[in-house]
């Protein structure tokens, strides 16, 4: 199916929203719905959370007090499924971790269709949201719905929808990114593409919310290869004696069949680390082996162990030894402007260095404490006053990284920020 929706259609009566999970793709996803003028409902499990909303504090950075407030009187917050039995459309962003074994963990989001089941209307349009396997949608979640005694397509519609929420990334809006959607019917198409041209400029439907699902895992397997791929350059080329900065550069400046990709400590967040895991298995249920993918993973796992023999290199070109030296991780988020520290490789790298006896600090403004591991973030000027070496492991828009350069009497920049710089002290990835 290869037409697009570009142009919104309004119509007299706005629907009601119901959103489920209010984390970073639920809340600036319910947000928009009020701010298209929806009345909007947000369910979130965590009572703390949906306190700091009503409190309009929230917690995700691409959401504001004042984009909260701006929606007072649209936007309500609950922990219950109840109040979703009054709304025209519920969307699930629930999350969609990897258990153990690297297997595919739907609890959330198959106890919240069972949740949705039971308060679930006649006429109601369903909405995942949620990244998963293809199938998921047809084989997982309408068969738990229809547990209400309501069948798909006829009685409600329900379509799936992949989030591309980039956390810290202000352009391009929502509003500005082209929404993919595949329903299981022709009626639940239509239905999810009158939703989302309300609070998106471009809608582009699929054929099926299989084509919809593996368009999302597509997007970041891709990601997942080419950062492997040029994970794997920068190894190869500090053995070359060659600077792959310049040499990324370089390959830049080409106008057609090239897109730049940049080296650094390892994959973090929701997407990047899991998604590409969740093809696999699902390849695996069919007889077909992924080993493309399996080894793009396993290149982008294996980077913080290379990192920090990178660190032990660097401490040992000035003679100190890793074990006793006191070593500070500028950022430990897993990627900057946000405070999000899942599957951070910034982590991995504490650990790592911490079985090595390494005395560790950090500065993130965005990550105030990581409780797992006793520590709590330094002001800069703190963190480098007696340190004997200073990782970059984020980028952050709001660290002056010429002030971590002149005052760190070593410094390994694993995110190529300093690669103006030709300073004897600055080691780079």
């Amino acid at each position: 199916m290869a037409r697009s929706s570009n142009q919104p259609s309004r119509s007299k009566q706005l629907p009601a929203v119901g959103v489920v999970g209010l984390g970073y793709v639920g809340l600036p996803l319910a947000v928009a719905f009020a701010r298209a003028g929806c009345r909007v409902v947000g369910v979130e499990a965590n009572g703390r959370k949906v306190q700091a909303l009503r409190e309009r504090r929230p917690y995700v950075e691409d959401v504001t007090a004042q984009e909260l407030a701006s929606v007072d009187g649209l936007l309500s917050y609950t922990t219950g499924y109840e109040p979703l039995a009054r709304v025209d459309a519920v969307i699930l962003c629930l999350p969609t971790p990897l258990g153990p074994g690297r297997v595919p963990d739907l609890s959330a989001l198959l106890d919240g269709a069972r949740s949705l089941a039971k308060v679930l209307r006649k006429g109601q349009l369903v909405v995942l949201e949620s990244t998963t396997y293809p199938g998921t949608t047809r084989e997982q979640v309408a068969p738990l719905l229809e547990e209400s005694g309501l069948a798909v397509g006829r009685d409600f519609n329900l379509a799936y929808s992949p989030e591309r929420i980039d956390p810290g990334r202000r352009k391009p809006t929502l509003a500005e990114t082209p929404k993919v959607v595949g329903g299981l019917t022709e009626g639940c198409l239509e239905r999810a593409i009158a939703l989302y041209r309300l609070i998106c400029r471009e809608v582009v439907p699929v054929s099926s919310p299989e084509a919809a699902e593996l368009t999302k895992l597509f997007e970041n397997v891709f990601r997942s290869v080419n950062i492997a791929l040029v994970n794997e350059l920068a190894v190869i080329a500090e053995r070359l004696g060659i600077d792959v900065w310049e040499v990324i550069d370089a390959a830049s400046t080409k106008p057609y069949g090239f897109m730049r990709f940049e080296p650094g400590p390892g994959l973090g967040g929701h997407c990047l680390p899991i998604d590409p895991f969740y093809l696999s298995w699902r390849a695996k249920q069919f007889d077909l082996q992924t080993e493309f993918i399996e080894l793009a993973g396993k290149l982008n796992q294996q980077m913080p162990y290379h990192c920090v023999n990178k660190a032990i290199r660097t401490l040992n070109g000035v003679g100190l030894a890793v074990k006793g030296a006191r070593i500070v991780l500028i950022g430990v988020a897993y990627k900057g402007g946000v405070g999000d520290t899942r599957e951070s490789p910034a982590l991995k790298i504490i650990e790592l260095l911490g079985e090595l006896g390494a005395r560790l600090a950090y500065h993130d403004p965005y990550v105030p404490e990581l409780a797992d591991y006793g520590l709590r973030s330094l002001p800069l000027e703190e963190a480098l006053a007696e340190c004997d070496l200073a990782m970059i492991t984020t980028v952050h828009p709001t660290i002056d990284y010429r002030y971590v350069v002149d005052h760190a009497p070593l410094v390994l920049d694993l995110r190529g920020v300093t690669r103006s710089l030709r300073l004897p002290h600055v080691v780079r990835l």
